[in-house]
């Protein structure tokens, strides 16, 4: 049978690759034979599913393909990605470390070229700084040092504490009580928060703080602004009861200081000084109502402090350093002391003085180390800033910074490091002078009275007829030289002191019935436990006849009778009264009267060879301020190492020879 449509009209179909079910071709013939043209359809059709078979096991050794080579690709991106989050958390350990670690060369050649680029005004930078490292603080990424005062090759005693080093920082660097804890792990043993006034004050004019980078050096006026003793009382308590609730003690048994830290600073082996100050209104010749102000700030502050540092010698505040003088600065500072003793609580808090390095003559460092001594006042600060600039000039000076000298203020700077050398050592040999004097005063030593002073005896002494008038020739002998020696040393004592008053004698006795212990039954006890000493036995240098002495061995009266005659001469001889003899003998001094007083020193130490040459000098504290605001936190660090490298090199030198 012959298909109805010719051969050459056939057409082949378009069709997709894949051809479903649905569409599949149609029988086009009846019979079974097949013309030419389905034949090659049909042939057509066998060619596409041949292909598609082999496209499908084509594409499915491809695809098992592709996912073994995904899967080795997924393992090495594991791998990779567990290596680069590693070394990321590697790096960012390191830089944690490194940025915290105050020895980091960061925080002088970054840190601080930064500050001086964006905030040109000395005192914005400043503060924009204390505001960076009090938000560091509270997360615990403030630079800090790492143990490197575990050694103790640097510690010294003060106040009867251990501290960790003789380096502490000036006041000024943390007015305002924002970053004490950043500032002790610094690395000083002392840091000084304030000044604080009574009331809040704004102090002078904007701008008031410029720097002269050639000579690494400041100047200021202030003018003591602070936010107030109240305000920072409250500061102060805060950072107290956190302390307190971290570590699970009782406020008050931090203040006895049964925690086993300072009450001040919080850290073992370190104190924290607060300044106060008198505000700018209060007139200067009322004493009373300054004496009511430096009260107020020590009835309000002294509670959270180690130390009391009394500011009578800012340059800023007018008529402030007229304070210096012998009369107001013993009643200031008496005032301080007594409220300094009511504070509540066990361990007591200590009150120094600052002095101004501009009151450097004999007769100021004489008056001031007297208000010292007379007020009971336990140590000084010698330094501060200085209306003084340096002199001459450099002739290099920049034009700016010879405008920049003319300004009115505080000078502060390496330039001022020779004045604090020599004024330390004035007041160290001045204190340590009235010290001396306290003691003999309280115990004249023997060598005090001269045997050519003392009269001569007869040169003949009949002997004794019986031991009773034996006992009476050896009290009247022992009389005569008590009575002698008495009168020398009251000659002596007003040759170099005025008599005391009345009102003297009766303050002593008043401040020396604040240290007595009370009169307990365990107190008599310990008292008759205590072995006798006595005198050994002596003859009578006076006595020409031995016959006498005899007498008197043979006597056990006379015998007994010579002891207390002897007994009776030297306790005479070391008796602590110098005064004319009264009515009412003076009680024994206070104990503070001979002890030594302590010594801060500031002014232009910048490095650990400066700290050793002052404290060489008498200090037992060099205070740190311009330094910092040149190199960075890491100044203290600095230095101390620079002073161990300095004892090790003094070491070895004496070791060769």
């Amino acid at each position: 049978m012959v298909c109805s449509r010719p051969l050459l009209s056939v057409k082949p179909p378009v069709l997709p690759l894949i051809l479903p079910r649905s569409i599949a071709p149609r029988r086009v013939h009846r019979s079974s034979t097949c013309s030419p043209g389905s034949r090659i359809r049909l042939e057509f059709y066998r060619k596409i599913s041949s292909s598609q078979l082999r496209s499908a096991s084509t594409t499915a050794a491809v695809a098992a393909s592709t996912n073994s080579t995904q899967d080795a690709r997924s393992l090495a991106t594991r791998l990779k990605n567990l290596l680069l989050g590693t070394s990321l958390g590697l790096t960012i350990i390191l830089v944690y470390y490194y940025i915290t670690d105050s020895r980091a060369a960061c925080h002088e050649w970054l840190v601080i070229p930064c500050l001086r680029y964006f905030y040109p005004d000395s005192e914005d930078a400043h503060n924009f700084g204390n505001k960076a490292l009090k938000v560091l603080g509270s997360f615990g990424l403030q630079p800090r040092e790492r143990n490197l005062d575990i050694k103790g090759d640097l510690n010294v005693e003060i106040f009867g504490n251990t501290l960790l080093n003789p380096i502490g920082t000036s006041a000024g660097i943390d007015k305002h009580c924002e970053i004490p804890d950043v500032l002790l792990n610094a690395g000083p043993a002392v840091i000084e928060i304030g000044g604080v006034t009574p009331l809040p004050q704004d102090g002078n004019a904007k701008p008031r703080v410029w720097r002269l980078p050639s000579q690494k050096a400041l100047i200021n006026r202030y003018g003591l602004n602070s936010e107030g003793a109240d305000h920072i009382a409250m500061r102060l308590r805060q950072r107290l009861r956190e302390y307190a609730y971290r570590n699970e003690v009782d406020e008050q048994r931090i203040l006895d200081g049964e925690a086993g830290v300072p009450p001040g600073s919080l850290q073992k082996g370190k104190l924290m000084a607060v300044q106060i100050a008198k505000n700018k209104w209060t007139p200067d010749e009322d004493i009373e109502a300054v004496k009511n102000d430096y009260v107020y700030c020590v009835e309000t502050l002294a509670r959270y402090a180690d130390i009391i540092v009394v500011n009578v010698s800012s340059p800023n505040t007018p008529g402030l350093r007229g304070l210096q003088k012998v009369e107001p600065l013993t009643d200031i500072l008496t005032a301080v002391v007594g409220a300094a003793r009511k504070v509540k609580r066990k361990i007591p808090v200590k009150c120094m003085v600052k002095v101004s390095p501009d009151q450097d003559t004999e007769a100021d460092v004489r008056g001031i180390c007297d208000a010292v001594w007379e007020s009971g006042v336990d140590g000084v600060v010698v330094g501060n800033t200085t209306k003084k600039r340096p002199d001459p000039s450099p002739s290099w000076l920049q034009e700016q910074e010879r405008r920049l000298l003319q300004e009115q203020g505080g000078y502060s700077g390496p330039q001022t490091f020779g004045r604090t050398v020599a004024l330390v050592k004035r007041y160290r040999t001045m204190l340590d002078e009235v010290a001396c004097s306290n003691i003999d005063n309280e115990a004249p030593p023997s060598s005090m009275v001269k045997s050519s002073s003392i009269p001569k005896p007869p040169n003949k002494v009949e002997p004794p007829t019986n031991p009773d008038s034996s006992v009476k020739d050896d009290r009247s002998v022992a009389s005569s030289i008590a009575s002698s020696a008495k009168s020398l040393l009251l000659e002596t004592h007003e040759e170099t002191h005025p008599p005391i008053t009345d009102s003297e004698v009766e303050a002593s006795v008043a401040r020396d019935k604040q240290h007595l212990k009370p009169q307990t039954p365990e107190a008599d006890a310990e008292s008759k436990s205590q072995p006798i000493i006595r005198l050994p036995e002596r003859s009578n240098p006076f006595s020409s006849s031995s016959n006498s002495n005899n007498e008197s061995r043979s006597s056990p009266a006379s015998h007994e009778t010579q002891d207390i005659a002897a007994s009776s001469s030297t306790d005479t001889l070391s008796s602590p009264s110098l005064s004319p003899p009264s009515p009412t003998l003076p009680s024994p001094p206070s104990p503070n009267r001979s002890q030594r007083k302590v010594i801060f020193a500031t002014g232009g130490i910048t490095n650990g060879a400066q700290a050793l040459e002052v404290l060489a000098a008498g200090a037992d504290v060099a205070q740190v301020y311009t330094a910092l605001v040149y190199s960075g936190i890491g100044t203290i660090t600095k230095i101390k190492e620079q002073m161990r490298e300095e004892l090790a090199r003094k070491r070895k030198e004496e070791a060769g020879k």
